[in-house]
């Protein structure tokens, strides 16, 4: 008779000690207690160590809780929320659509990427940094960058072997999992309730900016500075600029074409899309306030964004009665914007043009109290206009109206809701 080893039994997930150690990142990192709280744990068997979705479930292995210290699942609890808080689902998301980014290994280069954007933040300071956490210099790049900008800048090789093991779910790359309890499961947060949960821990930051690290200070006025319809037709726009014959276009091998097949023996190159170079010229004369130029340095960033963190492809120029110096982006906050005195923004106009290559997109934001280009520049353009009740003439001279934007410019309210 042949006898078999007892079966062990999976243990049951450690409630308390999973609680405990909320508890813990709490009191390690109170600024971030609302969205804590906010995350449901939900025991799964199928999630290597801890996962989240973007209906803000905490998937939570038994077996991991059990064999892992209470403070590293502390800094885990802090890991977790920080891939909702800073949206990388929804933004893994665009990057897959717009680059064309599929499969489970373009998905675990994005895990990785925004692993890279939050580590730093999370660990340290009361919570224990793990053996086997991903930073960035381990794929030998500098730190305080965007999970967008990490993913131009590595490919998956020797170097990530190690990491295959990485899957913190569908609310850190949009990939849905196969555990995934979906829209419509239990313990999920509806969009207007993670909205108010992200609301909150902004509003808490904002209150005690001090205790806070930067890269948090930074998100938290991103919050506040609502999402602007504008931003959308700026991204129609730099579509429409990348789609235009000869913008953004280039031959690689890198990835061959599919013709190659047809032709034996012959290796032929792809054309590949890249990001247009865009411009951005601010209004810095003495009718914008220090705030709507705040405002524009947030925007400069969503621009940022837009081109996949491509700093390279963004100038500023700040703009009064003359132009000023042309500024590369390394940081939006870095970003002089001198000026002061009277408004002709032709100038600016001539000054972001002559740049070498020349941008695909220009964008102006201004309180519209200026002078416009008398002909359509070679580029698409779009104007943000700050607000300005009536468009009341300016201070110097009671009888002059500015002139609305010119025709060729698509042209948006920004700080309207309504765009």
């Amino acid at each position: 008779m042949t006898t078999h080893p007892p079966r062990t039994e999976a243990p049951a997930l450690d409630l308390d000690k999973l609680l405990a150690a909320r508890l813990l990142a709490v009191r390690a990192r109170p600024y971030l207690a609302t969205a804590l709280f906010a995350l449901n744990p939900v025991a799964s068997r199928d999630v290597p160590t801890m996962a989240v979705d973007r209906y803000w479930r905490c998937y939570v292995s038994p077996v991991y809780v059990a064999a892992t210290p209470l403070e590293e699942l502390a800094g885990v609890w802090v890991h977790e929320v920080s891939h909702l808080l800073r949206d990388h689902h929804g933004r893994g998301d665009r990057v897959a659509r717009e680059q064309g980014l599929d499969g489970p290994g373009e998905r675990l280069r994005m895990n990785i990427a925004a692993d890279c954007e939050i580590n730093d933040d999370v660990y340290g300071d009361g919570l224990p940094r793990p053996d086997d956490i991903v930073l960035p210099e381990m794929l030998g790049l500098e730190s305080g960058l965007l999970m967008e900008e990490y993913l131009r800048r590595f490919r998956l090789g020797a170097h990530t072997r190690t990491l295959v093991w990485l899957d913190c779910g569908s609310g850190a790359d949009g990939l849905e999992r196969e555990w995934d309890l979906g829209p419509d499961g239990a313990h999920g947060l509806t969009d207007q309730e993670r909205d108010a949960v992200r609301f909150r821990v902004a509003q808490g930051i904002a209150g005690r900016p001090g205790r806070t690290p930067k890269r948090w200070r930074r998100w938290a006025e991103e919050v506040f500075h609502p999402p602007q319809p504008w931003r959308d037709l700026l991204g129609a726009a730099m579509r429409s600029a990348v789609a235009a014959s000869g913008s953004g276009d280039d031959y690689s091998y890198g990835r061959p074409a599919r013709r190659s097949a047809s032709v034996p023996g012959a290796v032929l190159p792809s054309l590949r899309r890249t990001p247009p170079r865009v411009s951005v010229v601010v209004d810095t004369s003495g009718s914008v306030s220090d705030t709507e130029l705040g405002s524009a340095l947030l925007e400069v960033t969503a621009i940022s964004r837009a081109v996949g963190g491509r700093r390279d492809l963004v100038s500023v120029v700040p703009c009064d009665a003359a132009s000023h110096e042309v500024h590369r982006l390394c940081r939006a906050e870095g970003v002089p914007l001198v000026g002061g005195g009277g408004t002709d923004l032709r100038a600016g106009f001539a000054r972001a043009l002559a740049a070498r290559p020349r941008p695909d997109v220009l964008v102006v934001l201004t309180d519209g109290q200026t002078r416009w280009p008398a002909s359509r520049p070679p580029c698409r353009t779009v104007v943000g206009l700050f607000p300005r009740p009536g468009r009341a003439a300016d201070e110097d001279d009671p009888e002059y109206v500015p002139d609305t934007p010119p025709e060729w410019a698509r042209v948006v309210t920004v700080g309207d809701p309504h765009g």
